[in-house]
């Protein structure tokens, strides 16, 4: 038996928000993210800064303030 999955994709309009936020390290290291599938989902916002999360299917990837990507986050989602 196959099971069929939807994936639900951000439009760039929706993303645009979320882009417009990161600052030019981020930027620098989500286009880098890119190059290996990953998308923008969404960004985090702390005392230490905004923290960018991206996804590229079941795999996160975070990028801090200075533009440092950790592959393996510590990340709580909900649901």
């Amino acid at each position: 038996m196959q099971t069929a999955l939807i994936e639900r994709r951000q439009s760039t309009r929706e993303i645009q928000p979320f882009w417009d936020e990161l600052n030019l390290a981020q930027k620098f290291s989500a286009a880098e993210l890119q190059r290996f599938g990953y998308e923008l989902a969404f960004i985090r916002h702390g005392t230490a800064g905004n923290l960018a999360v991206l996804r590229a299917g079941d795999r996160f990837a975070a990028i801090d303030q200075e533009g440092q990507i950790d592959i393996a986050p510590n990340i709580a989602l909900r649901h």
